[in-house]
């Protein structure tokens, strides 16, 4: 059968196991008998499968239950079956089944090929977007009508080898540029090229091997070497005995929906690459923002950045703006192992400013430098330097942006952004400007981070200035100390003091400014130093804080601060001492007694200084005053509540743990080694307050 397909069968169309059916049915009928002789199985399934072949075109109507659009049967003279069985064409009409809408399109196929003069073929396709129930939208009927006048068909023979079209018509000549006659005969992977899917023509072939419907979007190409996209769908046909007896083919020209939906998608990848690049924005400048130190916020940033935007990243920042070498502060790298080749590389190059290098430049204020593809050896990328071409060698490096890190119009460092092979990807100029954004960003933060060390070196030498130093005096051991928080400035307003009285007493305190910064600090020094003014002339506990509390809140010197203020008389005769103490709101002192009895000493509390405003002008006795004999031996711990009160721990879990700690301490303990423990026990990790200790121990 070399010339003709073998259109012809007899029995009963079934719809192989397992297969769904094609999106377009396939009808073949014999004029001469104007009846259908094949159809695929799609059209088949229509019927159910209860018809046998050869079928009256009538009859397979009534089976498969096609209507016109007014719910008339179609059959009889004037129905579209009937119109192709006649030998007219039907360029498009609209019928229906039971489940759906249906457009129907047929044309006789003799003068194509030889020995197709009395066949025609039947297509018939669903209505995407029409109501099976109702008529289907106008521009739903405009395509269609549109597609089916120049649809192109094809027709192959799966029975003679490479499966070759054995027909075609006109439309497919005007689709593809190909006559006809250069057509036939040919298997049609005449069509692809060199950018045709690999995987949409595997599956198609796959399809052809099962014998199943298959319908695919593919590149393919014209004559004339122009591309198009092609939707190819493609039917077997099986004669009255479930014989494989051709493919019918349907091609349809959809560069356009194809072009509008892949510009839907670059749109779509483009938005989200935006949002990515603003979530990126935002992370880096989060972490950078709550940065407390220059170190600090290039450590934030190269991590934010890896492997986000670069695989590996290094931050180098000079000592002195424009000028010398810079310090590599931080590195980043998706493989930890490259981090410390990342700044021995650093350490090799020795980026000057105004050097040679990419960074030098840059650091001299320069444009940022972005090279998409790096050389592949390190002989080539440093010809002159052995070393750092063999430490990049290890790096596999890809591609590099180096971008200057400036604010106030000065270059503080350099942000270097890099990728690696084989996963890193090429930079471009969009990744330039958002890594340009970034740097800017990063300069802001690098340079706020100066000013706040140069501040915090300014308070902490302050917060050293105002705090005693403290050493034992006649038969008591005395010990401080005072860590900074870490908000603000890491200075505040706590506290303490240790004065060897002229009458012989020794005056004990401890206080805390409300704050975290040099004004609390500045208050902390005025506070104590009018307390050492009032307590040096020997006045109780109760009267010292009151008269302090009508001179801060008369004088208007400071904010609100808690204190406590004790007196530690001179031995009886027995050894004992005598401790008097007064507190204005803070933290109630612990008192060790040599028998392991733990005492708080909480009696007596009064208002903060400056909480009330009525309470240092009223007259009488003043502050409340509590007293408690302490023998040899007795240790006596005073604090701030940066040891006990932590945000989101609870208080009293917090101060039994520093009870509990006291407690367990050996009973000879010297006062040095106590504050020591009670810190190593009880310091929050990262704490947010200042903590003061005082530690008074007794001796036999």
């Amino acid at each position: 059968m070399a010339d003709r397909v073998d259109l012809e069968g007899a029995g009963v169309a079934v719809l192989p196991p397992g297969q769904q059916p094609a999106p377009a049915a396939v009808l073949v009928i014999d004029l001469a008998q104007g009846a259908i002789v094949q159809m695929d199985a799609a059209a088949a399934a229509l019927t159910g499968a209860r018809v046998q072949l050869p079928v009256g075109v009538d009859a397979w109507a009534d089976a498969a239950g096609l209507t016109a659009p007014g719910g008339h049967p179609a059959r009889g003279p004037g129905s579209p079956l009937s119109v192709l069985a006649s030998g007219a064409p039907v360029a498009g009409e609209l019928v229906a089944v039971p489940d759906r809408l249906l457009w129907m399109t047929g044309f006789p196929l003799g003068g194509v090929a030889a020995g197709l003069e009395r066949l025609a073929l039947m297509v018939l396709q669903p209505l995407p977007g029409a109501e099976p129930d109702g008529p289907p939208r106008l521009e739903v009927l405009r395509d269609r009508a549109l597609v089916a006048t120049g649809m192109s068909f094809t027709i192959t023979d799966p029975r003679r080898d490479d499966n070759p079209l054995v027909w075609a018509n006109p439309s497919f000549s005007t689709l593809t540029g190909y006559p006809v006659e250069e057509t036939v005969g040919r298997n049609c992977r005449f069509l692809q090229g060199a950018h045709t899917d690999p995987a949409t023509v595997r599956r198609i072939a796959e399809a052809v091997a099962r014998q199943v419907p298959v319908t695919e979007v593919l590149l393919n190409y014209r004559r004339d070497g122009s591309a198009f996209w092609n939707e190819v769908a493609l039917s077997p046909v099986f004669d009255g005995a479930g014989e494989l007896v051709n493919f019918v083919g349907v091609q349809n020209d959809v560069t356009e929906r194809v072009t509008v939906e892949q510009e839907r998608l670059a749109a779509l990848a483009e938005a989200e690459e935006a949002r990515a690049q603003l979530r990126l924005l935002a992370e880096a400048t989060t972490q950078m923002t709550v940065a407390l130190g220059v170190v600090d916020a290039c450590e934030r940033l190269a991590r934010s950045l890896v492997p986000e935007l670069a695989d590996m990243c290094a931050v180098d920042v000079l000592d002195v703006p424009g000028q010398g070498v810079p310090r590599r502060l931080a590195v980043a790298a998706r493989d930890p192992g490259d981090e410390e080749r990342l700044r021995e590389l650093g350490q090799l190059r020795n980026y000057h400013v105004g050097a040679g290098s990419d960074t030098g430049s840059v650091l001299a204020g320069d444009q940022p430098v972005l090279v998409g593809e790096l050389p592949e050896r390190g002989a080539d990328r440093y010809p002159d330097d052995p070393a750092a071409a063999a430490v990049y060698d290890t790096l596999r490096l890809r591609s590099v942006m180096v971008l200057p890190v400036r604010a106030r119009g000065r270059v503080l460092g350099a942000l270097t952004l890099m990728t690696q092979h084989p996963y890193g990807r090429r930079y471009g100029q969009r990744d330039l400007h958002l890594a340009t954004d970034i740097a800017g960003r990063a300069g802001l933060a690098v340079d706020n981070a100066r000013l706040y060390e140069t501040e915090h070196a300014a308070a902490a030498t302050l917060q050293r200035s105002l705090l005693p130093v403290v050493s034992d005096v006649d038969g008591v051991q005395v010990a401080a100390r005072y860590r900074a928080g870490v908000v603000g400035n890491q200075v505040g307003g706590d506290w303490y003091d240790v004065l060897d009285l002229p009458d012989g007493a020794l005056g004990l305190a401890i206080g805390d400014v409300v704050g975290h910064d040099l004004i609390a600090a500045a208050a902390m020094g005025q506070l104590r130093g009018v307390l050492r003014s009032y307590a040096w002339d020997g006045g109780p506990p109760g009267l010292v804080l009151d008269r302090c509390d009508q001179l801060v809140q008369g004088l208007e010197m400071a904010a609100m601060a808690t204190a406590v203020y004790a007196r530690l008389e001179p031995p009886g005769s027995d050894g004992h001492r005598l401790l008097r103490y007064a507190n204005a709101g803070h933290p109630a002192p612990l008192v060790l007694l040599p028998d392991g009895t733990l005492a708080r000493l909480d009696e007596n509390r009064s208002p903060m200084i400056g909480a009330v405003r009525s309470f240092g002008r009223r007259t009488g006795p003043g502050r409340a005053e509590a007293e408690l004999r302490c023998p040899p031996g007795t240790l006596l711990l005073l604090y701030t509540d940066g040891l006990t009160d932590i945000a989101g721990e609870d208080a009293d879990a917090r101060a039994d743990l520093l009870e509990s700690t006291v407690t367990g301490l050996p009973a000879d303990i010297a006062a040095d080694a106590l504050v020591e423990r009670v810190l190593a026990a009880c310091s929050p990790i990262r704490p947010r307050d200042d903590v003061a200790l005082l530690a008074v121990r007794l001796d036999g």
